[in-house]
Formats: C-alpha cells, structure tokens, sequence
C-alpha cells in the first residue's frame, strides 16, 4: 500500500486522518507546513509598559494572548530593561513612576472571544497576580465567534466610564482578519487601534521533517501527497520536487519517487494545476477524513494501486 503524506500539523492523538487511513492498510504521516511566529514585540512592550491608553483591549486569539503574556514575563523579569549598568536604577524609576501615576491594566476591560481565549488570558494573570501589567477584568467569555463579540461589545459599552467609551481600543490581530468585528464595531462608532503582533508563515523546520518522514517510511517507491490550503502548497512545493516527481500538468520529470497528488476541495484543487503546474489525481469533495479515503481508495482501485 502506498504511503500518504498529510500537508498539515496533526489536529489531534490519535489523528482522525491518519487513523482512517492506517484502518484502511496505508502508511500516513502529517508534517506541518506553517508556523505562527510573534512580531512587534517592542511595540507592545512599549505599550503594555507604558500603561493602558485606551478604553478596552480585545483579545480574540490565542497567540494574541502568547504575545501579551511575553511581555508581561519580560517585564517582570526585567528583561526589556537593557544596559546593565542602568538596570536596577530604570527599573526603580519605571516602578515609581507606576506607583505614583496609577498607570496599571487592573481596571481596563479585556474582551475576549470564548472560553480558551478567556483561559488563556486568566493565565496571564495567574502566572503574575500582582502585576501591573496582567489582565483582570474580562470580559466576553460566552461569546463564540468575533461577530458575537463584537455585538458583546456594544452592548457593554454603557458599563464603561464614559472617558474610556471615548478612547479607542486597543485590539490585538496577527495577518490574516477578517473585517467582520471592526466593521460592527464601527457601526457604533468604537474607534480601533490594530495592532499585529502575531503571523503566520511557512514552517522552518519543514524540509527537516519531510527528510525524516521519508526516510522513517517502510516503503518509499509509492506516495500519496495531499495538500489542504493554497498559501501552504505554495510554500512547500519547491521542498517537495527534491525528492518527489509531482506529475506535471506537461511531462513528468526525473525523481526518485513517484507521487499521487491529492487535495481537499476544488480551490486547492485548481490553484495546484492552474498556478504550480501540479496533476492532481483525485479532489476530496469535502474537508473530512473519509472523503478523502474514499477518492483516494476509488483511484487505486482503478488504477491498481
């Protein structure tokens, strides 16, 4: 049987991809292809440090929340402070200034969307109860989506002391939003400072752990690959003609192994043929495990496989 490679990170142990297609006799791995990186750190320790200038932050993320918890540890620990010389001295001044001004994040609001982000926020504040800098008032936990929180907001608008309804907020993102929550947000006229500070790009360690998963395998003379997003066959496709011939919509070409490509759904589909020049041999018409194994066992079946 041939083996399978899934383009994606394992959602779960045992995963339900790999499980169904071990049920059927296949060996199947999964490598992730991207990686979620934080950025403008400094921009948000500047911020986080230099105490709440808005009315309400949102938080509707997990990473957003990674990237707020950094700051608070570093600056707790000292860390942001550089200069060795001028370490204890800056860190008695900010932590007087602090005292004498007031400035904390104890009393701004923190919107959140659903149970984990809500966790994950609460976490900050367990990790540090007696700083400055962590959250403690959340809000929005029953919320589920960015729309229902976003609804969330405006009706809570009222529990806010009016001077903080009238600064914007602080809303944290990483790069790829949609407009939904800044659109009804805008609807009643709550101003949004964005601020990225997380982003998705391709995995580093990809070309690592595609050289282990095929050198772990059993058998190396038969493959199937499937892709499930454009942006992540983009950015593995070069990896991949290293060691595989991918069938080329013109002439196949030299390679130590041969492949079967698969995709998850029509987009992926077309974007593989119409834009990298891949042959896909069989299209899952829906995101499930046993779509997939189902087209897939279809074309081996028909093709001897």
């Amino acid at each position: 049987m041939p083996n399978v490679l899934f383009l994606r990170a394992p959602s779960e142990s045992p995963d339900r991809y790999e499980a169904a297609f071990s049920g059927a006799g296949y060996t199947s791995s999964s490598i992730p292809v991207l990686e979620t990186v934080l950025v403008n750190l400094e921009t948000l320790t500047h911020t986080v440090r230099s105490g709440p200038q808005y009315g309400a932050v949102i938080i509707t993320s997990g990473r957003a929340c990674e990237a707020w918890g950094r700051v608070v540890d570093s600056l707790e620990s000292g860390q942001s402070i550089q200069g060795p010389g001028r370490h204890l001295y800056r860190a008695i001044l900010l932590a007087h200034f602090l005292q004498e001004s007031g400035a904390d994040w104890l009393s701004t609001p923190f919107y959140v969307v659903g149970k984990s982000t809500a966790s994950a926020v609460k976490a900050i504040r367990d990790a540090h109860p007696n700083s400055r800098y962590s959250p403690s008032d959340i809000r929005g936990e029953s919320s589920g989506t960015s729309e229902q929180l976003a609804r969330f907001i405006l009706a809570d608008l009222e529990s806010l002391p009016p001077p903080s309804r009238r600064k914007p907020f602080l809303y944290l993102t990483g790069d790829k939003n949609r407009d939904t929550l800044p659109d009804i947000l805008a609807s009643g006229d709550v101003e949004l400072n964005p601020l990225q500070v997380y982003k998705t790009q391709g995995s580093s360690a990809f070309p690592d752990d595609l050289k282990l998963a095929l050198e772990s395998s059993q058998d190396s003379s038969s493959w199937w690959i499937v892709f499930f997003a454009p942006s992540a066959a983009e950015f593995v496709t070069p990896f991949l003609r290293r060691h595989f011939d991918l069938g080329t919509m013109d002439t196949a070409s030299p390679a130590r192994r041969t492949a079967r490509v698969a995709s998850i759904g029509p987009t992926t589909s077309t974007f593989l043929q119409d834009k990298l020049n891949i042959a896909v041999d069989a299209v899952a018409p829906k995101p499930t495990p046993n779509d997939l194994l189902q087209v897939i066992t279809a074309y081996d079946k028909a093709h001897g496989g």
